[in-house]
């Protein structure tokens, strides 16, 4: 009996874990082979690619992301393979298998819940003697009516075998990232997340955990991510993975962890800023909402202050970067109230924040009582909300006008210097300068067409023109976007994106001030011992209208005197180093 187990994922660089479980769960009696594809490949390339393995039986992973991509493929599969037993597992078929079997007649069997244990028990009844009544946890289709048996018993996770070492995964580790779970299960009941249905946390066996890591960053792997819900709902267990990845880590490899900011104490988070090297670590941390009312309407319990102190601790340790999520249309968020939310994380300054919308998925609370807030939302995956009873659909396109310039103009950090003058000088917010730019966005029509590095500067400084308090400081502005954009070059760029003010002939007087009277020179630079051709080859020079020096070493606009921002791209690494001149 052939068999496949099989996904399409987001993206290349993603991995599908479960269905990894599926396939140490089966051996030795089944082999499973792994097909995993993205959900924008063209289906018929996967349904060829399919095809030609011959498979008796194939399961997909099922999510919210590739639910309809999947059905797609199924259904053709199906036509051109008619006798092919098809089986769905995963999160989006689990809660909602009456329906699914019903809408996709060519679904033969659903496996709900946990798979491990019913996929090699159901893959022993197809070959066997097709009892399926006798398999916990699967939902079919017997005589034209839906049949779902009851759920199986909870696995013991300590005695599941590893999926992390199969053959064929070894040469692309170091290309993807790698997926670790060490705990199923979450103690909180958020009623808009999935985790909030299951009951309790279980542990997986820690010291296999830790061997599976020692050998997949010993074949190459360099992202590796910590799926667990709340990875420190447990102190204890969070310090004990702490120090053990500190101690083993190889150069280059990188942990992310989603975590809890509320409960994480300051004793931990000294231990990672003493501890842990730059780099290590990665933080995901989900806000979603500073409302107090809102958070007590979707059961969320969060401490704001605490996670503030979290945040503020772990920025201030300079090892670990953060990236919190927010969701706009949470039961009576407003559009003002989540301005609101919008402006009290961001004032933590994470290196990411992630604005998303509210999702109605299968089998949560608040799916399940939607009519309480008259949401109104997507039929189809990913279910996403178009309004409720406080938060308009024309209120969610201002928002995802937000959404869209945020991630190009914070999350990307192509110019930090320039956005926090703008959100600290010229708006009256952060949230209304990315809400105003991103209204701007779109009016231009630039949310449909691609945009080049040069372009982003060209935009932002385009709509800066058209706002009468930003127009007032243009010249200070438009330096400290000259600064970043030249500070973030990996070489020497040929042709910025503006026209330059230092001609040809002030450019030289630059340099032949440079090479007269070093003195004039930054220490770091002046031991370089540029000659005049060096400078030309490898520097750049641009005049500021505020002191340079001043704003490098505090951060502080002194515009008493124009200066020299001399940038000089080092030959090999192409790293570029900023600074200031005075003549």
């Amino acid at each position: 009996m052939k068999i496949i187990a099989s996904t399409l994922n987001a993206k290349y660089i993603h991995t599908n874990l479960a269905i990894r479980y599926l396939k140490a769960a089966a051996a030795p009696e089944y082999n499973v082979e792994l097909a995993e594809y993205t959900i924008k490949d063209p289906v018929m390339n996967i349904v060829s690619d399919l095809f030609t393995k011959k498979p008796d039986v194939i399961g997909f992973s099922c999510y919210i992301w590739n639910i309809e991509e999947t059905i797609r493929v199924i259904q053709m599969l199906k036509k051109i393979m008619p006798e092919l037993t098809i089986i769905l597992g995963g999160p989006e078929v689990t809660y909602d298998t009456v329906y699914w079997l019903q809408r996709l007649p060519e679904i033969d069997i659903i496996v709900m819940g946990e798979g491990e244990e019913t996929f090699k028990h159901l893959l022993s009844e197809i070959q066997g003697g097709k009892d399926f009544s006798s398999v916990p946890g699967i939902g079919y289709m017997e005589n034209g009516k839906v049949k779902i048996n009851p759920q199986r018993n909870k696995i013991d996770l300590r005695e599941l075998p590893s999926p992390y070492r199969f053959e064929e995964d070894l040469p692309h580790l170091s290309k993807r990232v790698i997926y670790i779970e060490t705990s199923r299960g979450c103690p909180f009941n958020c009623q808009f997340c999935l985790s909030s249905i299951e009951v309790g946390v279980r542990y997986f066996n820690r010291e296999k955990i830790k061997d599976d890591i020692r050998f997949l960053m010993d074949h190459g792997a360099r992202t590796i991510k910590f799926v667990d819900r709340t990875f420190n709902i447990s102190r204890s267990y969070a310090m004990e993975m702490f120090q053990f990845l500190i101690d083993e880590h190889k150069p280059g490899t990188v942990f992310q962890f989603e975590i809890t900011g509320d409960i994480m104490r300051p004793e931990v988070i000294q231990f990672l800023n003493d501890n842990a090297p730059k780099g290590l670590f990665r933080f995901e941390i989900g806000v979603q909402s500073t409302n107090d009312l809102t958070n007590e309407l979707v059961k969320r319990r969060q401490n704001f202050e605490k996670l503030t102190r979290t945040v503020t601790m772990v920025k201030d340790g300079g090892k670990i970067d953060q990236h919190l999520d927010l969701i706009a249309g949470l039961p009576e968020e407003d559009y003002q109230s989540f301005r609101k939310t919008f402006n009290d994380v961001f004032a933590l300054r994470p290196e990411e924040l992630q604005l998303g919308f509210l999702k109605m998925l299968r089998g949560t609370g608040l799916r399940l009582r939607a009519k309480e807030h008259q949401y109104i939302f997507m039929d189809h995956a990913p279910y996403e909300i178009l309004g409720n009873n406080i938060l308009s659909f024309d209120d969610i396109v201002r928002i995802k006008q937000v959404e869209d310039v945020l991630e190009k103009y914070w999350n990307d950090h192509r110019m930090d210097q320039t956005i926090e003058y703008l959100v600290s000088n010229i708006f009256e917010t952060p949230f209304d300068f990315f809400q105003e730019f991103g209204a701007y966005w779109e009016e231009k029509g630039w949310s449909r067409i691609g945009h080049q590095l040069e372009d982003l500067f060209k935009r932002l400084q385009s709509f800066l023109r058209t706002i009468p308090q930003a127009s007032q400081q243009i010249n200070t502005i438009e330096g400290l976007m000259k600064y970043d954009y030249l500070h973030n070059q990996r070489y020497k760029p040929r042709k910025p994106w503006w026209s330059y003010e230092v001609d040809k002939a002030e450019r030289n007087k630059v340099y032949k001030a440079i090479v007269e009277k070093p003195d004039v020179l930054d220490k770091n630079l002046r031991s370089m011992n540029l000659s005049e051709k060096d400078l030309l080859k490898h520097t750049i020079v641009e005049k500021v209208p505020f002191s340079l020096d001043i704003y490098l070493n505090s951060g502080q606009i002194n515009q008493a005197t124009d200066s020299y921002m001399v940038v000089y791209y080092e030959p090999k690494s192409g790293q570029s180093s900023i600074y200031s001149l005075c003549i």
